[in-house]
């Protein structure tokens, strides 16, 4: 049964609220708060409520659930926004042509300041921890300082993957430090970095005890975890004022990041505290019915409740208006997808291929059942979110409720094959991209498609650039690539080069010519599920009793429109400050990469 932030934590939250509440005076006051914090943070029910308030934010209308998760990480050389080619405020968010008025965003409750909220309420909760928690000798407080220190470092690293440069504060908000100046990224990375190996040390293993039984609660594999992805993030390339490149802080070297990351992963690893799921498709059949047990694959969950959360409402296969499946109303899901040649990069033999892209919706229901129905070759489903694979019917307008998966065990084995293969060479990082592949392929593929493929990658350019590409083939659609091609200096070049497959596919020509320009399609015995033939390269030869459709559809424009005509992403990695924060704070904060940059 799913976890969900309960009402105490609302209520108590609202103890603990951000500046944006209250005037300055309030600032000057402590006192009167004193007894509450004294109350709160030595009780292990209360301070739970307390820390679970710091979730809430999540949750706000254009945080996460609205705003944040249905653009961030778009667009890429696997995954866009449907409606990329349409020029408006979404769009620009995509194409790398984000203005700081974009009225998408531009509102004093968007994300950027839900976050903020969120690390308040975190802020406090970490100072009554430390004041009144008795930390070293109550297991159950402790593991609540882990939660706080992660959860804001949550925050922040959203933060500093969207914006770059950022505020922050580490204690709570006083008069003076209302308005504040961005910090250089450098020093955040190093504090998260230390914040999370202190947390380590607080939270228990997935299942170690009744706190980290559910991958809604912060447990210490997602913890070591995470750390290794913000070590990574932090030696990687990015851009700053000056241009793109590494950090020059010594601290945040390749050499340190890397053993830092690889060291954290290898410990999570040997702990068998998770594991891949055994099948691809099994995983994301677990997500969609949300199962949230602790210590398999999924290692930490945006909790949702069932009215917020937007995950299927913007990422499901679409389905044009209520059905067997889904009774939220018309057009919901389909609102990103995969780039139409992703498909057909995949081994024909990977597992992954048919979970991932889905070239179908569910048409409009006739007495309630609706059936799949072939859409064109440039509109492709992400098939890892879907209302048919969840246990409920969902009825809110709005919100579907299914969780987040903020990191999961896979990108674990990517990021030690990555850092090993670094530190140590490509033999070390074998065996990681083994395990990924292992899983992608049947058991009779194996031999050739992990064992053999792996082997061959003897230099470590070669385990590097299988690296990059595994990534593709596991993460299409988890919106996390981004922010990998960033760190590897590769954004603009892998943007370049999907538009070059694009027009090689829709020309057939290329490393496309041999993909069919007919789909043959009839229904199974269920009437609803189709029967395709044509998907796969080389099925040219009509079969009998089958209807065709012409699989050419993919239009200039589209293909244009992935990047904005005369933008480089390069230089537009971060999205602006929004103009309302820019405008109420004080004259410190200024944008560095804004249109015209």
């Amino acid at each position: 049964m799913k976890y969900k932030v309960i009402i105490a934590g609302l209520i108590i939250s609202g103890l603990l609220t951000s500046c944006q509440d209250f005037g300055e005076d309030f600032f000057d006051t402590p006192a009167q708060s004193t007894l509450g914090d004294e109350i709160i943070f030595s009780n292990a029910e209360l301070a739970k409520g307390a820390v679970d308030g710091i979730k809430v934010s999540f949750g706000e209308e254009q945080s996460y659930r609205g705003r944040l998760l249905a653009y961030q990480g778009l667009n890429t050389d696997t995954e866009w926004l449907l409606a990329s080619s349409s020029e408006g405020a979404k769009s620009d968010l995509v194409v790398y042509n984000a203005r700081p008025d974009n009225t998408e965003m531009n509102s004093p409750k968007n994300a950027w300041a839900m976050m903020y909220e969120g690390i308040e309420r975190a802020n406090l909760c970490i100072r009554g921890l430390r004041t009144y928690g008795n930390v070293q000798s109550n297991k159950q407080l402790a593991q609540l300082l882990g939660e706080a220190l992660t959860l804001r470092a949550i925050y922040y690293a959203d933060l500093l993957r969207n914006w770059g440069d950022v505020p922050v504060r580490f204690v709570p908000v006083v008069t003076s430090t209302i308005y504040i100046p961005k910090t250089n990224r450098d020093e955040t990375y190093k504090q998260l970095i230390a914040d999370l190996a202190e947390a380590s040390t607080l939270v228990g293993w997935p299942n170690e005890t009744s706190a980290t039984n559910s991958t809604e609660r912060i447990n210490k594999a997602f913890v070591k975890s995470f750390r290794a992805r913000l070590a990574m993030m932090a030696s990687g390339y990015q851009q700053y004022p000056d241009g793109v490149r590494r950090s020059i802080d010594p601290e945040l070297s390749v050499a340190k990041m890397y053993r830092l990351a690889l060291d954290e992963c290898r410990s999570v690893i040997g702990s068998g505290s998770a594991h891949l799921e055994p099948t691809f498709e099994g995983l994301w059949k677990k997500y969609n019915q949300e199962i949230v047990t602790a210590g398999g694959e999924s290692l930490w969950e945006i909790p949702f409740a069932d009215t917020r959360g937007r995950m299927l409402f913007t990422l499901a296969v679409k389905h044009d208006t209520s059905d067997q499946f889904q009774q939220m109303g018309a057009s919901k899901g389909g609102v990103n997808g995969a780039l139409p040649f992703v498909f057909y990069d995949y081994d024909q033999a990977d597992t992954r291929r048919d979970v991932t892209c889905v070239p179908y919706k569910w048409g409009t229901a006739v007495s309630g059942k609706a059936k799949q129905e072939l859409t064109d070759l440039q509109t492709w489903y992400f098939g890892k979110y879907r209302f048919e694979w969840m246990n409920r019917i969902v009825t809110a307008p709005n919100d579907d409720g299914l969780n987040k998966i903020y990191m999961r065990y896979a990108e674990v084995l990517l990021i030690a094959a990555e850092a090993a293969n670094e530190l140590e060479g490509p033999g070390a990082a074998a065996g990681y991209l083994k395990e990924i592949r292992r899983r992608a392929f049947a058991s009779a593929d194996q031999a050739v498609k992990v064992d053999a493929y792996v082997d061959g990658l003897t230099s470590k350019a070669a385990m590097l650039n299988a690296i990059v590409e595994e990534n593709k083939y596991e993460f299409t659609g988890e919106m996390e690539r981004k922010y990998s091609l960033i760190r590897w200096n590769l954004l603009k070049a892998k943007l370049d080069e999907a538009k070059v497959k694009m027009a090689d596919l829709k020309a057939r020509t290329g490393d496309y010519q041999d993909v069919p320009s007919t789909l043959y399609y009839k229904y199974e015995d269920d009437g609803i599920t189709l029967d395709i033939y044509g998907l796969n390269r080389g099925e040219n030869q009509a079969p009998t009793g089958y209807t065709s459709k012409a699989w050419d559809k993919l239009e200039d424009n589209k293909i244009t429109t992935l990047y904005k005509a005369g933008v480089d992403p390069d230089k537009r990695q971060f999205w602006p400050i929004w103009q309302t924060f820019i405008d109420n704070s004080n004259g410190q904060l200024v944008n560095n990469w804004v249109i015209g940059n």
